[in-house]
């Protein structure tokens, strides 16, 4: 199914020509008929002679009601440009024609209407040529001229005719498989509830599954689907749609918002856009100009930042960071056009280049100019490499997103790139094939950066072991802070270095896979007199003071690490022997006794009450104990 969309001066005959092809009057507001004028948008619908269906958005002519008129008209596949035969080009055609060139509606039929009101030929010849003049270099060059009445019915077959012969060619938008409505109109209908309509793009929607509304994130389900007053269980693009909704109010939507399936738009309130300024323009468009911005059927204000030039010529292209004043919920390739808030003009419109910038771009910077070239001109592999290199390693969900591609064709890239050995999946310890898509929580590194992350990290630790020879290596959570990566991605990185054997990793350190602690001389016979003394005092051995005044603190430090001692508290070692001897009594009594105190433990191994209390406590951490009281219990 697919939409056409009126355009034309106020009073040239827009409404009653599709009341005329229809039989349905587009006019719905008591407003609208007793001025005799189009106000808000209007909906119609008519079988063409093949058989096909259409659907038709009427929009208002009026220069005070363009904003109603481009809430309606940007997901039309064609135009219907409407031009009185008695008048011929007037203020709004010319500028609903800009409108239409600055969405880039292709295909078009001119409608010159009231042709019964012009009775001299060479007139309707010359309302013509001026048409066919106006047209020229516009997106409807080639459209053709067909006078018509309303009244009388001439030229209305023709005119059905050719619309049926521009609709025969599919459809420009893809489908994505992710349904967007941009909501138009939000009523209620008794018994029924709240309803939305919209035109469909993108995707499919289904009677009861959920949507979400954006930007503001409520959430409903569909309840019923309509498509020109038919029930339907699936609405398919493009079509207009009309959704009947549970679990949200009239009160709570408006024009403007997006509905769609939940998890995948982002609401954005920076774009990265091209703009282009028209001709006609009054005056150049400088920076930090406040303008009226509109896309889909939202609207608000937004700010201009002109990142290449000074200010904006007409008939001038350029790249501009707009900064809303509300979000919006738009994807890469979206049209939009400015207006001037006062007087209300249009003044130009062009296509989003990056829904999400990360930052506020600094004026007339060549990387950032050219990073905007990719997104519009690059191949898929070029644009999902550049978003990789902006902050990387990132996982694979955020890096769609961010490369607004398609999710199918975001997917074959994704693939292309590791089986050519361009991307790293940090998950992947050995070489894969890579026959489906990884997992969209896994984090990936370009080649180039995860040999440059390898070699930081193998300059971390050799760093770290030249300064403390004597540790093992490095613990764990200092190397992700010198890092600065998420913990899953470090993990992942981890692994993944120590399957290449680069390093070697711990519960609690890591070290290059050449590293080992060697003692010397002086520091041997230091640790064999340490080792001696806890030897003939089990029980009672050397504190951490007494043992660090005789081998230093970074040698005992290094016979903690190597489990040759077992630091139980701030102040009292044992040797690992004695340790692994002490927790197996304790634990072979409490299995026939059940409990224990710490007198008990005192005597058994004839200590004193400071080496029992830490010995107790540290096997409390270890949870083999549980204190009750004043005694333990095994856990």
């Amino acid at each position: 199914m697919r939409v056409i969309g009126t355009a034309g001066h106020v009073d040239h005959g827009k409404s009653t020509l599709v009341h005329a092809l229809t039989g349905i009057d587009p006019d719905r507001l008591q407003e609208e008929k007793e001025r005799e004028m189009t106000i808000d948008l209007g909906f119609a619908w008519l079988t063409l002679p093949s058989g096909r269906e259409v659907s038709i958005v009427d929009v208002p002519g009026h220069e005070d009601f363009i904003k109603n008129m481009l809430a309606g008209v940007g997901g039309i596949d064609l135009a219907l440009l409407v031009v009185a035969a008695d008048e011929g080009i007037m203020p709004q055609t010319r500028e609903h024609l800009a409108i239409l060139n600055l969405l880039q509606v292709q295909d078009g039929v001119v409608a010159l209407t009231k042709g019964d009101l012009v009775e001299d030929p060479e007139w309707l010849e010359l309302v013509q040529e001026e048409v066919r003049e106006e047209l020229s270099g516009s997106v409807l060059q080639k459209a053709k001229i067909i006078p018509v009445s309303a009244r009388t019915g001439q030229g209305l077959p023709e005119l059905l005719a050719e619309l049926d012969h521009l609709l025969q060619s599919p459809p420009a938008r893809r489908e994505t498989g992710r349904p967007r409505l941009p909501i138009d109109r939000v009523f209620t209908i008794s018994g029924f509830g709240t309803v939305v309509t919209g035109t469909l793009i993108n995707g499919p929607l289904h009677v009861g599954e959920e949507v979400e509304f954006l930007p503001h994130g409520l959430t409903a389900r569909i309840r019923g689907l309509q498509a020109h007053k038919q029930k339907v269980e699936i609405a398919v693009p493009p079509s207009r749609v009309a959704v009947n909704l549970a679990g949200v109010s009239k009160e709570q939507l408006q024009r403007g918002e997006v509905l769609t399936t939940p998890g995948w738009l982002r609401p954005t309130s920076r774009l990265d856009t091209r703009l282009k300024l028209l001709k006609d323009a009054p005056r150049p468009l400088t920076h930090n100009t406040m303008v009226d911005f509109f896309t889909g059927a939202a609207q608000c204000q937004a700010r201009v930042r002109v990142l290449d030039r000074k200010e904006i010529a007409p008939g001038e292209e350029s790249w501009v960071q707009f900064i809303l004043s509300a979000p919006v919920a738009v994807v890469k390739g979206d049209r939009f056009i400015i207006r001037q808030p006062s007087p209300s003009l249009t003044l130009g419109g062009g296509s989003i280049v990056d829904p999400h910038p990360r930052r506020r771009h600094r004026r007339f910077r060549p990387e950032v100019l050219q990073r905007l070239e990719r997104l519009v001109h690059g191949t898929p592999e070029e644009i999902l490499l550049q978003e990789l290199e902006q902050k990387q390693p990132c996982e694979i969900a955020t890096l769609v997103k961010r490369s607004t591609l398609r999710a199918d064709e975001a997917a074959q890239t994704l693939l292309s790139l590791l089986r050519d050995g361009q991307l790293v999946l940090l998950e992947a310890t050995t070489k894969t094939e890579f026959g489906s898509m990884p997992a969209s929580s896994q984090y990936l590194m370009s080649a180039s950066s995860w040999e440059a992350l390898m070699s930081r990290i193998e300059s971390l630790l050799r760093e770290y072991h030249q300064r403390y020879p004597l540790r093992a290596g490095m613990p764990r959570e200092e190397l992700k802070s010198r890092l600065g990566l998420p913990a899953r991605a470090f993990n992942q990185a981890v692994t993944r270095t120590a399957s290449q054997g680069v390093l070697v990793e711990t519960e609690a350190v890591l070290s290059l896979a050449e590293h080992h602690v060697v003692l010397n001389a002086e520091q041997q016979r230091q640790v064999n007199k340490l080792l001696e003394a806890f030897a003939q005092n089990p029980y009672s051995p050397p504190t951490a003071t007494e043992s660090e005044s005789v081998v230093g603190p970074d040698v005992l430090a290094a016979l903690i690490e190597q489990g040759k001692l077992v630091k139980v508290s701030d102040t009292v070692l044992f040797s690992a022997e004695t340790y692994q001897k002490m927790t197996r009594t304790i634990v072979s009594y409490l299995q026939r006794e059940k409990r224990i105190t710490l007198a008990q433990v005192r005597d058994m191994f004839a200590t004193s009450r400071k080496y029992a209390q830490a010995l107790l406590e540290y096997l409390d951490d270890k949870r083999v104990t549980k204190r009750l009281g004043d005694e333990r219990i095994l856990r």
